[in-house]
């Protein structure tokens, strides 16, 4: 359990956390959520121990039950399939122990290890590191090279692999997402969802906070508020909340007309039935969760190109790829005004060089690029902070593009990116990747392209300006080619998609949800077992069923208990809620609500002491269930 109380953080001086309270309960997976700079990562810091409160108190599990995924690798020359193992403490210490018994002749101390070993399914611990590295993206021949010979992407994944293998009862994730692509994406919401321990993930992808979590804690005005449900459901408690208030009742109402006037544009130019319904239900449900976001800082727009021509691009009969390897192969592409096309595919498969391609970043190995009288390209790359000059203010960005231009202009153009005074003049040396990444899109929409090609726009963004990205992009008058592994992007902003794979690319009839089975069905295909050698023994069926009904009979009874005590859990979470919202109205603390405020304190007590017991069974039943699957995975 992690319990906040009355808690007072300060970084810098400056107060992230007052009077804040928290309570997670074992079990439960929760998305931290908040605008940059409020303290999420802090509140990971203090809960880790690297911080201490200034005020308040803390309960939170040993330092050896919970595990975060370090934002830092070295270059070290143990192998990738190593480091992951590392991650496993328990396992390396038996490993050591035996290994000096061994060197030793103590017999009467490696048969003990040996079995310790076994009781922890040490024995598999090659195989459970394996498919770890294998779900997150990496090849079977890759996991025997040096940690050093990866790129920094790539090591996030090993550092992500280690901290799955760790054994833990708490898992922090800070931003896990953020090197993956899809198909990774979707492995690891499978993997956290089976997750027993509590999860608190921070992330900017609204569709993976969805699939992973139950409740939201949301850091605002130096308080956390805990919301019950995934992050669909916080969004509209949020703007539920934020819609009864006044004064943003004006802002909310217009950004409801113009999601309405989209979708009625939409509807009137939809031409895929099956895309149309799915892109009409997921912008109604936008306009569900607008009042969420009223009070967001940014609002911004592409403006319309000053010219556009009938066929901004083609590409025909083009062969893509580098150093005349070909990665893509005979590539029929033409993007007209109002194309808003999504590419998907696996990782490697060819999607950021058919974006280099079209934007003339990469020249063709053979066919034909042929771009209109009026294209004008906003091209914005996987690394495109890096193009940015460090001793350049956002503001100098923008004068140097238009040295005309009036200085209010640009600066009103910047304060819709939330570079508002100071900031806009002064250099980016000191800039986060998000401000950066908010900086080179704004560079791009004020060049007022009429094709935009974005390769992962989202990276470094926050919720709030992926909500914005999202908007102006559905109102983007030219066309657009997306990749992006934020799924709500790509469903909202997106008319059509585009299969990668297998060399060639070539329209994509289903939808999202398809895609993400038809990936599942590419990875059960790739890890399918080759046929057993000639003369190996097959396996004893008979014997096999024999053993799985057995465990399954000394399961089933604790699993039942098991899911009795969640669901009792549950009631009492449920109780708790209800009581804390009964104690937050003022009216109980009125002279004639004496008696209800005494009742109501009892049994706020009685519902704290029932969960903690109902917590310390689950936690025992856990344990059981534990040591019987690995007693039975060692036979």
């Amino acid at each position: 359990m992690i319990r906040l109380q009355q808690a007072e953080l300060l970084r810098g001086g400056k107060p992230l956390l007052e009077s804040a309270s928290l309570t997670i309960h074992h079990g439960q997976h929760v998305g931290l959520v908040g605008a940059n700079g409020c303290g999420k990562s802090s509140l990971f810091a203090l809960l880790r121990g690297e911080l201490h409160l200034d005020g308040g108190e803390l309960r939170v599990p040993p330092a050896t039950d919970i595990a975060h995924m370090a934002q830092e690798i070295e270059a070290l020359d143990r192998s990738a399939l190593d480091y992951v193992i590392d991650g496993d403490t328990p396992l390396r210490d038996i490993e050591r122990q035996l290994a000096e018994a061994e060197a030793k002749h103590l017999s009467d101390r490696i048969a003990p290890l040996h079995e310790q070993l076994a009781a922890i399914d040490g024995y598999n611990a090659t195989t459970r590191a394996s498919k770890l590295l294998s779900g997150l993206g990496f090849a079977n021949e890759s996991l025997d090279r040096s940690v050093r010979e990866f790129s920094g992407g790539w090591r996030m994944r090993l550092n992500l692999a280690r901290t799955l293998m760790c054994r833990s009862r708490l898992l922090l994730l800070d931003e896990p997402t953020n090197h993956l692509d899809l198909d990774a994406i979707l492995w690891l919401e499978q993997w956290l969802k089976q997750y027993p321990g509590t999860l608190l993930v921070i992330s900017h992808d609204r569709d993976f906070l969805d699939a992973v979590t139950d409740h939201i804690a949301h850091i605002e005005r130096r308080t956390l508020n805990f919301y019950r449900g995934n992050y669909s459901a916080f969004e509209r408690l949020r703007g539920e909340q934020l819609a009864q208030q006044q004064a943003n009742f004006e802002k909310q109402q217009q950004q409801r007309a113009h999601i309405e006037s989209y979708i009625r544009r939409f509807r009137a130019q939809a031409t895929k039935a099956r895309q149309a319904q799915s892109r009409i239900k997921a912008l109604a449900r936008m306009e569900e969760i607008a009042p969420a976001h009223v009070d967001s800082p940014f609002s911004f727009s592409f403006p319309p190109a000053d010219k556009i021509s009938s066929t901004l691009i083609t590409l025909d009969r083009a062969s893509l790829g580098y150093a005349g390897k070909p990665i893509l192969n005979n590539i029929n592409l033409s993007i007209h005004p109002g194309s808003a096309i999504g590419l998907l595919g696996p990782n490697g498969a060819g999607k950021s060089t058919l974006i280099k391609s079209l934007a003339g970043q990469l020249p063709l190995l053979s066919g034909e690029r042929s771009g209109g009288e009026h294209l004008r390209i906003g091209y914005f790359a996987q690394h495109q902070i890096d193009s940015l000059d460090d001793e350049a203010s956002p503001l100098l960005h923008l004068q140097r593009i238009s040295p005309d231009a009036r200085e209010q202009e640009l600066r009103d153009f910047l304060g819709g990116f939330n570079f508002r005074g100071d900031q806009a003049s002064d250099t980016i040396r000191h800039f986060s990747g998000g401000e950066k990444a908010r900086l080179a899109l704004a560079i791009i929409a004020w060049q007022k392209p009429n094709l935009l090609l974005l390769d992962e726009p989202t990276n470094h963004l926050d919720l709030e300006m992926r909500h914005a990205l999202t908007l102006a992009l559905q109102e983007h008058q030219g066309a657009m080619v997306l990749v992006s592994h934020d799924r709500h992007l790509i469903r909202n902003t997106t008319d059509e998609l585009w299969l990668v794979s297998e060399g060639v690319a070539q329209p994509y009839e289903e939808d999202l949800d398809q895609y993400a089975e038809w990936l599942a069905q590419q990875k059960r295909e790739e890890n399918r077992p080759a046929a057993a050698p000639a003369g190996q023994a097959p396996v004893d069926r008979k014997e096999l069923k024999r053993r799985q009904a057995e465990q399954r009979k000394q399961l089933s009874p604790l699993r039942n208990q098991l899911q009795k005590l969640e669901q009792q859990l549950d009631t009492l979470h449920q109780q708790a809620a209800n009581l804390e919202e009964q104690l937050s109205d003022s009216s109980i603390y009125e002279e004639g609500q004496r008696d209800t405020l005494k009742q109501a304190l009892a049994q706020q007590a009685e519902n704290r002491t029932a969960c903690e017991t109902c917590e310390e069974q689950w936690l025992e039943l856990q344990e059981r269930i534990e040591e019987l699957q690995a007693q039975f995975a060692s036979e």
